[in-house]
């Protein structure tokens, strides 16, 4: 089954940061992203850019309304995915929990919901 694990995390916490320590959460992840497809678990990953770059779109009236930024207030914002494999949920946040930004905020995970096709 696949999962999409969802990363949130404060924007603000990895701007402070030093560029080597950034340099080491980039190389962690890629390592982590190499370490599930070498396991067979890895589909697809990407990081984000930030919240400010964001436009939400809605249809009101059936014409195209949009906003720019995020559509919540919050701390932490959606700043990547990865899209994985695992044969549960107990295995698909066993998986999560070795997101090296799982450190540095929260992952969400979701089971991908197959659409029946007729």
């Amino acid at each position: 089954m696949k999962y999409l694990c969802l990363l949130y995390f404060d924007g603000k916490q990895l701007d402070a940061m030093s560029a080597e320590d950034k340099k080491t959460i980039d190389r962690d992840s890629l390592a982590y992203d190499r370490e599930l497809e070498r396991r067979g678990h890895f589909i697809a990953a990407q990081a984000l850019q930030g919240p400010d770059s964001a436009v939400t779109v809605r249809i009101e009236g059936g014409k195209v309304s949009t906003t720019d930024g995020p559509y919540a207030e919050t701390k932490e914002a959606l700043g990547g995915f990865i899209l994985i494999e695992a044969d549960d949920l107990n295995q698909a946040i066993q998986l999560a929990a070795g997101i090296p930004l799982a450190r540095r905020g929260a992952v969400e995970v979701r089971p991908i919901y197959d659409v029946p096709h007729p």
